[in-house]
């Protein structure tokens, strides 16, 4: 069933639009099941945030860096799809 949401803001200023397009098709392809949307919303001010039906999972501002795929495919995963496997993404850091 396709019932999440993911909105990822993006500075168009600063022209993260490439990033946010690329993690969304990355949730895309991943939760291709799971997510009923993934919304690129342009903003302004150096913003890149990733809510999860409307909650922040993820905030530049916050971080001081922005998200790596694979701790992105596992913040929206624990949030929709808890029990979903995620592959060479679930796997730890050498």
């Amino acid at each position: 069933m396709s019932t999440g949401r993911v909105e990822i803001e993006y500075c168009r200023q600063c022209r993260f639009l490439l990033r946010a397009a690329w993690l969304a098709q990355e949730l895309l392809t991943t939760f291709e099941s799971e997510l009923g949307e993934v919304a690129l919303l342009p903003g302004q001010g150096g913003v890149f945030e990733v809510r999860l039906d409307g909650e922040v999972i993820f905030a530049r501002s916050a971080a001081g860096r922005f998200p790596e795929s694979k701790e992105l495919k596992q913040l929206v995963r624990d949030g929709i799809a808890p029990g979903k496997p995620l592959g060479h993404s679930d796997r730890a850091a050498p």
